[in-house]
């Protein structure tokens, strides 16, 4: 039997905990029966003694893979960064970048899907009727990484002569200025569009709301509401709702179950979600998937929480949903939605809390339960 090639990257700080649980949660479902695992080197160690947080092993390993189980990892500003390389790497001109945004970009996973369900009997619920997501754009926008400080002169004469609106910064000294480029194409606004409304159409959403902020930056946001002005009449009966993004903070706070599939730009985006995240409990609870046309990775959307280390103490849940995710886009139905209901089981019940939900439930501990819990399904 061929087995799917799973590749497993902890990363740093509880990444290891939490990946931890949620391989006992795919060992229990019998995926593991299924795949062959080999674990990855990524995140903040191999910054600090390599230089590169995304070692060309690690890519390789990717490539041969048919998709990774990723947890979190640690990063830091670029001046901290440089202070904790050791030292036969100190002054060689390294720049930290993120790994996970790089896998974005070197394996095109233009979607970044964020489902955000509350679990009934959850007692960190905003509501109990929140089932919402957000569909990112993963690989455009803010975080392409395309940016000057200080700004070489070159670079600050081609903005001040092409752009009105720059001449009052052509006498800033170029120490004391900063620019970062905000770059959409529309390939790249089309597809993450598509892939929002094709979703709200198999799981009959009845709305896609744009979120984004076209009243100020008219030609990026401008661009993206104009092709999905387009885009939605190729749909019949979707109703495309358009939003600024400090507005959608506020009406995902007031009425969130009225909303159903969301979708943003790269940072606009990243923080919708995380704001979806906490009415449904937290980041112990947002799962995540960066998908491409051919290759994936999934993950939790919580940090490395240095502070936590070695404690078993953190909730798993975002990352065994993150598993459940995984197993969903490999076509594993029937186990993925074991997984689902396992957790809701165990959330219902109550039994089971981890701190962040007011018990004293280990890591270990919680992934248990849910084990237990897909026995009793099975």
């Amino acid at each position: 039997m061929k087995k799917y090639k799973i590749a497993v990257l902890p990363g740093d700080g509880v990444g290891k905990d939490v990946t931890e649980a949620s391989m006992k949660v795919l060992d229990a479902v019998g995926f593991s029966e299924k795949a062959e695992y080999t674990y990855g080197d990524i995140g903040w160690e191999f910054w600090c003694k390599e230089g590169n947080p995304l070692p060309d092993r690690t890519i390789e390993l990717l490539k041969n893979s048919d998709c990774s189980l990723f947890s979190a990892i640690t990063s830091k500003p670029k001046e901290e960064a440089a202070k904790e390389l050791i030292p036969e790497l100190q002054d060689k001109g390294l720049v930290y970048f993120s790994p996970i945004v790089r896998l974005r970009q070197l394996f095109d996973l233009y979607v970044n899907l964020r489902p955000c369900k509350a679990y009934p009997g959850n007692p960190l619920n905003y509501r109990d009727d929140i089932d919402l997501v957000v569909f990112r754009e993963n690989t455009e926008g803010l975080y392409v990484g395309i940016e000057w400080h200080p700004v070489p002169e070159q670079v600050m004469n081609t903005f001040v002569e092409n752009h009105p609106k720059a001449r009052r910064f052509a006498d800033t000294n170029l120490e004391d200025i900063a620019i970062s480029t905000r770059i959409f194409t529309r390939n790249g606004v089309q597809r993450i569009l598509k892939a929002s409304m094709d979703y709200a159409k198999k799981f009959d959403y009845p709305t896609v709301t744009v979120v984004e902020k076209p009243n100020v930056i008219r030609e990026t946001s401008g661009l993206m509401i104009r092709e999905a002005r387009k885009l939605v009449k190729e749909y019949e009966n979707l109703e495309l709702w358009e939003t600024n993004i400090d507005a959608m903070a506020m009406w995902l706070v007031k009425n969130p179950q009225n909303y159903g599939v969301l979708v943003a730009s790269n940072m606009f985006g990243d923080i919708v979600s995380d704001l979806a995240a906490q009415l449904i409990g937290g980041l112990g609870f947002a799962c995540s998937g960066n998908i491409g046309e051919n290759f994936a990775v999934f993950e939790p959307t919580h940090g490395s929480a240095p502070k936590y280390i070695g404690m078993n103490k953190v909730n798993p849940i975002a990352q065994i949903l993150a598993a459940k995710m995984m197993l969903d886009w490999l076509g594993e139905k029937e186990m993925a939605n074991k997984i689902d209901k396992a957790v809701a089981n165990v959330i219902s019940e109550g039994i089971y809390r981890t701190y962040d939900m007011g018990g004293n439930t280990t890591t270990t501990g919680m992934a248990d339960a849910v084990c237990e819990k897909i026995k009793e399904i099975n």
